[in-house]
């Protein structure tokens, strides 16, 4: 299979509107990683990870995943698109409907669609599940495990300008994703997100890259609460984190560039929630590389900041393109939190955390002090597209 035959391919898994088909048209994608992760480090059975996956033991479930894309062309102009994968959510295997929807090509650069769809929340939105397209085998955990929801019902209008040294695109979105779930304190809650409203801008230069800037919000509902044990053996209800109708605004720029030997990507976001105590969650990651004919080595910095202390990590990966379509990767990842009991990604059991706070409360007459975390993570796999 030829180079421009694999970007090709790739950039039909983003769903872009330079693809649309004929009437009768159709086409069959499929994407997947199958990989294995180990923490070192913490040797009290500590994990990682947006569902925890990571953790002393070496595991598939945080990396591995299988998908595929179906499009099918209604008319010249009017399309049909539908992705599905399986993957794990937390220690269970799910299938998921990631995309249900239909496109129309209004003009040669406006495209509209409806259905269900990804929220382009981040740089790597759209291709969020085909690890084929970005550098790492674990996209950096400081901006990706932010926003869980991956996709919302609704629509959106994609306007696409050609320039003479690239083209722009600009999208607009709106919707909502209720009954999604969101993985707190070791286990999985009922979260809804309402009236989100997505923006974004991006610039694509055929010699410098492209930059992107994107803005979300939405309305979120949750209601996180867990039974714990208190000092004197009872058992009662805290409540962890609990949002009616609260606003999140999450605002992300992001940068990258690749001329077949040298890369790099770059991303910026801000986290606000109103009403939840709580000031912004800020965070980035700087990424470069570069090839040496099929190998490709690159270096990745990312830092966390948020009111009670600062996740910082480095990444040094590997990657070796055993054919044009299949990617071996292999990343080492160093990741050290600090501030007061500042946990970072890393996850605490409501329990811990209750007993953090009792500590804190009692002056250090009961519970247990809280601590920082840190540790090494080592992941190894296979990103495939076909």
């Amino acid at each position: 299979m030829t180079q421009l035959r694999v970007l090709t391919l790739a950039a039909c898994l983003a769903s872009t509107s330079a693809f649309a088909l004929d009437q009768g048209e159709y086409r069959f994608n499929g994407f997947g990683t199958a990989g294995i992760t180990h923490l070192g480090g913490e040797d009290d059975g500590r994990s990682y990870g947006v569902n925890g996956q990571t953790n002393d033991s070496w595991r598939g479930d945080q990396l591995s995943k299988l998908g595929g894309q179906f499009q099918y062309g209604l008319t010249d102009t009017v399309g049909v698109t539908v992705q599905a994968t399986a993957k794990p959510e937390q220690d269970n295997w799910k299938a998921n409907l990631e995309w249900a929807y239909l496109s129309w090509q209004a003009t040669d650069g406006l495209m509209l669609r409806t259905g269900r769809l990804r929220s382009p929340v981040y740089m790597y939105s759209e291709t969020l599940d085909v690890g084929f397209t970005y550098p790492w085998l674990r996209l950096p955990d400081e901006v990706y495990s932010q926003v869980q929801v991956s996709n919302y019902e609704g629509a959106d209008a994609i306007y696409t300008l050609p320039l003479s040294f690239g083209s722009v695109a600009f999208q607009v979105a709106g919707g909502q994703a209720v009954n999604r779930n969101i993985f707190a304190a070791d286990e999985l809650y009922d979260i809804d997100y309402k009236k989100i409203f997505a923006a974004n801008v991006s610039l694509a230069t055929n010699d410098f890259g492209t930059v992107r800037l994107g803005y979300t919000e939405a309305d979120i509902n949750t209601d996180i609460t867990a039974r714990v044990t208190t000092p004197f053996g009872t058992q009662t209800t805290i409540p962890l984190n609990q949002l009616d109708d609260q606003k999140g605004k999450f605002t992300s720029i992001g940068y990258q560039y690749d001329n077949g030997t040298w890369l790099t990507a770059n991303e910026w976001t801000s986290r606000v929630i109103e009403a939840d105590d709580q000031g912004s969650t800020d965070a980035f990651y700087l990424m470069g590389g570069r090839r040496f004919g099929d190998f490709l080595a690159h270096v990745t910095y990312a830092q966390l900041d948020e009111d009670d202390g600062r996740q910082t990590s480095w990444t040094y990966g590997l990657n070796y393109n055993v054919t044009p379509t299949v990617i071996v990767k292999s990343e080492y990842k160093r990741v050290d939190t600090s501030g007061n009991g500042y946990n970072g990604v890393f996850v605490e059991k409501a329990q811990e955390s209750y007993n953090h706070a009792v500590y804190s409360a009692t002056n250090g007459l009961a519970g247990t002090p809280s601590r920082n975390y840190d540790g090494d993570i080592i992941s190894v796999g296979v990103d495939f597209v076909f």
